[in-house]
């Protein structure tokens, strides 16, 4: 491909998203000037684009605070509440939901239905989905302008067809999504959703939940026990999904014993080697491994010793040395921490010279639906100009 000259109009498009993500990025409120310092903007510059961007809806001006010097009090920047909102969905093994937010990144709506769906008809499944879209379209009413929709999946997703590939822990192979929920959801019919694994959007949750001071972005493997288990690859704040965004099946991993991860580590696993019942929940196993009990603490070893051999080849392969525990992993962490820790420090071929670390993941409960909503909300930073409100 034929470099090009940037023009004058697409660099200051380019400086417009600057400005926003400068100013939504930041851990304190900015100022004009605070954006010029950290962008290398002209002051005058960036005064016009904030002009622009409060103008057109996508910033706004706090009460200006008082000067610790003389001259004019600073004005802090923010992002506004209640202009644009975004969706994020999921349909799990377990729960299907729907979650709201705003750019200020306050949740709206949210709505979820805890529900055996193993082997479950996706049409009905959908359907059930569809009315919890139009309920949360309902309820946020016409103000905040809807960005779109992105559906978090547990399986292999065809972004560009629309179609769920396979989803093994929800029996289904090769599902229209896209229309089935289209036929469900007046919502969905006049905004199609996005399609996406739920891993990698739990991993876009945590990538944002986990942005340092000054935009530092993150690098870290992303591993979500469920019933399933998911994996993501985050470098420098971004995801890695792989040539077809199929990459992190990490659930299907053979380990030792022939069997997959899955059958040693997933959350059903768990519950029987420790001597429950896998319908009773994760509480029981929680309660029973604060309890020290033999059966529970010895089922979470083995799980972690195994879950960590398969994380130490993916490091091995990626040379990503941070670990973060996400879903059902995060509850376990006390007890699952170590076992894994362990098993990365003896598989790890660069242990010495980078220590593997195993953090608890930051970004709340359901993930997923934050990182579907985030997903969205990321096309108003890429390109600004197409979300500015008309003004007179």
């Amino acid at each position: 491909m034929r470099a090009t000259a940037a023009r004058q109009g697409s660099l200051r498009e380019h400086n417009l998203g600057l400005v926003l993500r400068t100013v939504l990025d930041a851990e304190v409120a900015p100022s004009r000037a605070d954006v010029a310092g950290t962008t290398g903007l002209a002051k005058a510059t960036v005064s016009a684009l904030v002009d622009r961007l409060v103008a057109g809806g996508l910033l706004a001006e706090l009460a200006p605070a008082a000067p610790l010097r003389a001259g004019r009090p600073a004005v802090p920047l923010v992002a506004p509440a209640g202009t644009l909102a975004a969706v994020g969905a999921e349909v799990n093994v377990d729960y299907l939901g729907v979650r709201v937010l705003d750019l200020s990144g306050r949740v709206l709506h949210e709505r979820v239905r805890h529900l055996d769906l193993r082997e479950s008809e996706p049409g009905a499944v959908l359907s059930m989905l569809g009315t919890l879209l139009d309920e949360a379209a309902a309820a946020i009413g016409p103000a905040p302008r809807l960005v779109g929709t992105t559906l978090a999946l547990p399986g292999l997703v065809d972004r560009d067809a629309g179609i769920l590939r396979l989803a093994p822990n929800l029996g289904w192979r090769e599902a229209d999504v896209v229309r089935l929920l289209a036929a469900a959801s007046s919502t969905a019919a006049t905004s199609p959703p996005a399609l996406a694994n739920e891993a990698d959007l739990a991993a876009r949750a945590e990538a944002a939940a986990r942005r340092g001071p000054a935009g530092e972005r993150p690098s870290f493997v992303y591993v979500s026990g469920e019933i399933g288990i998911g994996a993501a690859l985050v470098l420098d704040g971004e995801l890695f999904g792989g040539r077809h965004g199929w990459a992190g099946e990490i659930g299907h991993t053979v380990v030792p014993g022939g069997r997959t991860l899955e059958q040693v580590a997933g959350q059903d696993a768990l519950l029987r080697a420790a001597g429950l019942d896998p319908d009773g929940g994760l509480d029981a196993l929680v309660d029973a491994a604060g309890r020290r009990e033999a059966h529970a603490t010895e089922a979470i070893e083995l799980a972690g010793r195994t879950l960590g051999l398969a994380l130490a080849n993916v490091v091995n392969l990626v040379d990503v040395s941070g670990i973060v525990l996400g879903g059902t992993y995060a509850r376990l962490a006390p007890w699952l921490r170590e076992p894994v820790l362990s098993a990365l420090r003896t598989h790890v071929l660069a242990s010495p010279w980078a220590a593997p670390q195993v953090d608890v993941a930051r970004a709340g409960e359901l993930p997923a639906m934050t990182g579907g909503a985030l997903a969205q909300l990321g096309r108003v930073l890429a390109d600004p100009a197409d979300w500015l409100a008309e003004t007179p």
